[in-house]
């Protein structure tokens, strides 16, 4: 799968903030391993073996993420159900209560008594809701998604290690396209959130540093 469909395919799957975090979970996480080489003064095969390890450490979270995301839509959708129930069988005051607090709060404080009434009468005339909740093809897509984002997100900052003898010039390299990324991650999260896409990036790459960072003082 091209870069480019890969992108199609979980931009069709995922919103912005879903794509936007599984990058810097992956590159944070590859992060804290390459920048682990300088510390251990690491050459030759310590350097494939630290490798390995980032490789292996981004694809068991890509499963685990993909995972939790499944649990989640299965959390949600179940949630929603509930609430789907609860409102074929409750009275026109608590209605207007269900209702307005499965609603963005900006959108629930501008409709009228009468547009809630609306509402109910329309939901009251779909078919029974279902008897359990199911995954569907789209939720297994998603968590496909979410894990070839989280570990193909590795690459771009092992490749130097792969191609480059020295550890030292190829931890520069690295981290040269670990800065970029983040930078066009905090690109995009600025873009969404409104915010200035410029300052927000640049403060995405001390943020991911600083994780970097905290991530190995603990240990990590």
């Amino acid at each position: 799968m091209s870069e480019e469909s890969l992108f199609s395919f979980c931009k069709s799957l995922l919103d912005p903030m879903d794509r936007i975090s599984e990058i810097l979970c992956g590159l944070i996480t590859v992060l804290a391993v390459t920048n682990s080489i300088s510390v251990a003064g690491g050459e030759g095969g310590q350097v494939h073996r630290m490798l390995i390890g980032a490789l292996g450490c981004n694809l068991a979270w890509g499963i685990i993420d993909g995972v939790f995301y499944l649990l989640a839509a299965i959390s949600q959708r179940g949630h929603g159900l509930t609430t789907w129930r609860e409102l074929r069988v409750a009275d026109a005051a608590e209605v207007h209560r269900i209702i307005a607090d499965a609603l963005p709060p900006i959108v629930a404080s501008v409709l009228s008594t009468v547009e809630l009434d609306a509402l109910r009468e329309r939901l009251n005339r779909l078919p029974d809701p279902p008897i359990r909740v199911r995954l569907t093809r789209r939720d297994w897509r998603a968590a496909l998604g979410i894990f070839l984002l989280v570990v193909l997100s590795t690459f771009p900052v092992a490749i130097p290690f792969i191609f480059v003898s020295e550890a030292r010039i190829a931890l520069d390299i690295s981290n040269g396209i670990a800065i970029l990324m983040l930078f066009l991650a905090g690109y995009g999260f600025g873009k969404y959130a409104g915010r200035p896409p410029w300052r927000t990036g640049l403060w995405m790459v001390l943020l991911g540093f600083a994780l970097v960072g905290v991530s190995k003082a603990l240990g990590g």
